[in-house]
């Protein structure tokens, strides 16, 4: 039902791009930490999974590390898909034995990515591809391994959610953008990052320090 690509720049950022079948798969999947990691919880979804998996990192815990002591212990595991990114770059994937369809992992020198159901099980290899060949931000390069993934055959059947979050070092996700229901939710990811990317940096500065942001552009706003 899902397929997602965990990725950072290098240089302190880390995000993720998930879509599936099911309706706002974003709230569910997406786990993300300053200075930590990014990992993703899904399939038959257990949110609780990632923020395991994240406070593992954050003790000190590879990729690898982490994933093994939350499947060593969790409930239900077999019923999991589960994807790790720490802040070294280090990566891991878990795949239960009752993960749906088709399923697949991929990765590169800065990204990782897994799904269920797939149309073929090399698709999250195609959308890492496409993520470490892409140029520009972090959202950018996400978002193409989203598309790298659907010209790879996507999922088996229509995909109608998609969500890509990325964290900098600020305290909160700087950029969370999702499409809950839609019949080409990638394609309108896309038109609202098109949108959101212009203006995140003058969100953080109003989060930080709102005296020396810049007007709102709103009525009402007499700066």
């Amino acid at each position: 039902m899902t397929f997602c690509i965990v990725g950072t720049d290098g240089n302190g950022r880390f995000g993720m791009a998930v879509s599936s079948s099911s309706p706002a798969v974003a709230a569910r999947c997406v786990h993300l930490r300053d200075g930590v990691g990014a990992v993703s919880s899904q399939n038959i979804t257990d949110p609780r999974l990632g923020t395991a998996l994240l406070d593992r990192l954050e003790a000190g815990d590879n990729a690898q590390q982490a994933l093994d002591a939350v499947v060593a212990t969790a409930d239900n595991i077999d019923f999991r898909q589960l994807v790790v990114l720490d802040s070294r770059g280090g990566s891991a994937v878990y795949s239960g034995s009752r993960t749906l369809g088709v399923f697949g992992q991929g990765s590169g020198p800065s990204c990782v990515g897994a799904g269920n159901m797939l149309a073929d099980a090399g698709v999250l290899q195609a959308a890492c591809s496409a993520f470490e060949t892409a140029s520009g931000e972090l959202e950018v390069r996400l978002l193409a391994g989203l598309k790298g993934a659907m010209a790879a055959g996507g999922e088996a059947g229509p995909v109608h959610s998609a969500g890509l979050s990325v964290v900098s070092g600020h305290g909160w996700r700087d950029t969370d953008v999702r499409v809950d229901w839609h019949d080409d939710p990638i394609a309108e990811l896309g038109r609202v990052i098109e949108v959101w990317m212009p203006q995140r940096d003058a969100y953080v500065t109003r989060g930080l320090d709102p005296l020396v942001s810049e007007g709102y552009g709103v009525p009402g706003d007499e700066r």
